[in-house]
């Protein structure tokens, strides 16, 4: 059967070989990627390193690739944002997968490890402002899964149906998704966290429960949330890139998750504004993890 050839349209490569937004080319994207919100904290990441190999920023994403303790990685800036995760994990795909001068999908997969490192709220009164949060299970109240083929596969529809029941989900909303992260990476990092699963909401306000002066549809939804139990577990936490992260991972056939520090506790209704110092101890916990990681 004739290979697809990918359109120009579709992927788009920079004159200089690059792919359209991250302008990365293929032999400058390392096995291991860690993915941050902030564009600055890039470089907060790359300090660790031993050596650079490069060093590219183009809008919001910035990208350095080097070595750790002699594994070679990439840390990379995503931006804010669902969509961003979408732009950012298909063009890490196809720089891996993709042969640029044919724009056909490659023989032999290329399997890629994407950690995302960030920030989140707590939904449970028991978990603390500086606590990591491993989402073993991602939860997606956005829309984005379902625009590609094979959603169903990846999630797990029996834990969307029992959330959707108790909280007597809107008609208005998508359904939400349930992705679970790769279980070697919760296996490897599951001496170091507490297992979570994480929503991860379309916005900041609203979709997260915040009340400024648009009244959120549902205003007891954090409430149903917070007391949903499935076979145990409980939702832990609240961010906002997760979930597709998780889910086109999935379909793609790479491994991730996302690793979030604490700076809000929402129930108590108190944030802490200098987080920098937990977020440097996830950073470092997390290099040092996926230095060992195989």
């Amino acid at each position: 059967m004739q290979q697809r050839v990918i359109a120009p349209s579709e992927l788009i490569i920079n004159g200089d070989g690059t792919i359209f937004h991250l302008h990365l080319k293929p032999e400058q994207l390392a096995d291991t990627v860690i993915l941050v919100g902030d564009p600055a904290r890039v470089a907060t990441i790359a300090a660790h390193f031993d050596s650079v190999e490069c060093n590219v920023s183009n809008r919001e994403f910035n990208t350095v690739t080097g070595s750790y303790k002699g594994k070679r990685m990439t840390v990379m800036s995503t931006g804010i944002g669902i969509g961003n995760i979408d732009i950012c994990v298909t063009e890490l795909d196809a720089l891996a997968n993709v042969d640029f001068a044919t724009c056909t999908v490659k023989e032999t997969f290329r399997r890629l490890t994407l950690v995302r490192l960030g920030t989140s709220g707590a939904l449970q009164e028991d978990i603390e402002v500086g606590e990591v949060v491993f989402a073993r299970t991602s939860v997606g109240f956005d829309s984005l899964l379902g625009y590609y083929a094979g959603r169903n596969e990846v999630c797990d529809l029996d834990m969307q149906r029992a959330f959707m029941e108790h909280t007597q989900w809107s008609e208005l909303l998508a359904p939400p998704y349930f992705v679970n992260a790769d279980n070697e990476l919760w296996e490897h990092f599951k001496d170091s966290v507490t297992e979570g699963i994480t929503i991860a909401a379309p916005g900041f306000y609203a979709p997260q429960g915040r009340y400024v002066r648009l009244q959120p549809a549902d205003m007891n939804l954090n409430e149903k949330i917070e007391a949903w139990r499935y076979k145990g577990r409980r939702i832990t936490n609240f961010e906002m890139e997760g979930s597709a992260l998780a889910g086109l991972a999935a379909l793609m056939g790479h491994r991730a998750t996302t690793i979030c520090t604490i700076i809000a506790q929402r129930v108590a209704k108190k944030a802490q504004p200098d987080y920098k110092p937990y977020v440097e101890a996830m950073i470092r916990m997390a290099l040092d993890k996926l230095a060992t990681l195989e």
